[in-house]
């Protein structure tokens, strides 16, 4: 028999639908509010299902065990260090739960508001696509913790208020995360490679060899993680070393393109302005901080 609530140790917050309704209307939360929030150890027998789906966007964020989800048609397993983003107000059935063998401990919140939609278009969540890898799953239970927390004390306006700042940050950081790749994988590895040759040039074909995969599907990988190129990627890399040596050294400009592997003084300048659309002198000279 699978249930809702009711775990040792758990963790529940709901916040009255009046409030919620209330919050909705006033500035700050009509754009996002956290409605429930909790955490659930070890939560076996758990699950829910909804046929029409929820009004509310459900984040669960699975720490430990394993569970499941399902929706559009479609059956997913959950493992630990994944989140499954669930968008409200879609009339979808859905349903999870955990594992039989291995329950899972979810830690987990609600959200409506005008932000919701973008923020989770932004996670790269949809239809045939609700699970996110977490990159760094500590960081995102400690944002859950402060919300609950802070709502377990009281869902007054300004509570509300402060949750959303949480909340918002909490589905940003689920957004970025899809785009880190993850340790080890043949992105990463290139990345990392760019990064350390800031200051020299690397060929695609060559780039792709040393991380074992070809040059079409390295190039793919960094279209989807970064909307450009491995050559604009690295291009990135260097004018950010140059926004630095601008900032922090007495370098000549000329000196500066050297620094990053730019030796041609007029083109580093050309890419520069190209980026920022300033010169490098301009930059230079604008007061910072």
């Amino acid at each position: 028999m699978e249930r809702a609530t009711g775990f040792p140790n758990q963790r529940l917050v709901v916040v009255p639908r009046p409030l919620v309704r209330e919050a909705l209307e006033r500035p700050v939360t009509r754009r996002l509010v956290v409605t429930d929030a909790g955490v659930f150890p070890a939560a076996g027998e758990h699950g829910r299902y909804r046929p029409q789906g929820a009004d509310e966007t459900i984040v669960l964020l699975c720490v430990a065990g394993a569970g499941w989800v399902e929706t559009g048609g479609a059956r997913y397993d959950v493992g630990k260090a994944t989140a499954v983003v669930l968008p409200g107000n879609t009339g979808e059935a859905h349903a999870y739960g955990a594992s039989a063998e291995d329950p899972w401990t979810i830690w987990w919140c609600h959200v409506r508001g005008s932000d919701v939609a973008e923020l989770v278009e932004e996670s790269g969540v949809r239809t045939g696509r609700p699970i996110i890898p977490l990159v760094a799953v500590d960081r995102l239970t400690a944002m859950l913790d402060e919300i609950i927390t802070a709502l377990e004390q009281d869902q007054s306006p300004a509570r509300l208020v402060a949750t959303a700042g949480m909340a918002w940050k909490l589905l940003a950081t689920l957004a970025v995360d899809r785009r880190l790749p993850e340790q080890g994988t043949p992105l990463q590895q290139a990345m990392k490679f760019l990064e350390d040759r800031v200051d020299g040039a690397i060929r695609l074909p060559d780039l792709a060899r040393v991380v074992g995969v070809s040059p079409s599907h390295l190039s793919k990988l960094f279209r989807e993680a970064t909307g450009g190129g491995v050559l604009a990627h690295h291009i990135a890399l260097k004018m950010a070393r140059a926004r630095l040596l601008l900032d922090t050294t007495d370098l000549t400009i000329a000196d500066v393109g050297q620094e990053i592997g730019l030796n041609d003084q007029f083109y580093f300048s050309r890419q520069f302005r190209r980026l920022h659309g300033v010169s490098p002198s301009a930059y230079r000279a604008d007061r910072k901080g």
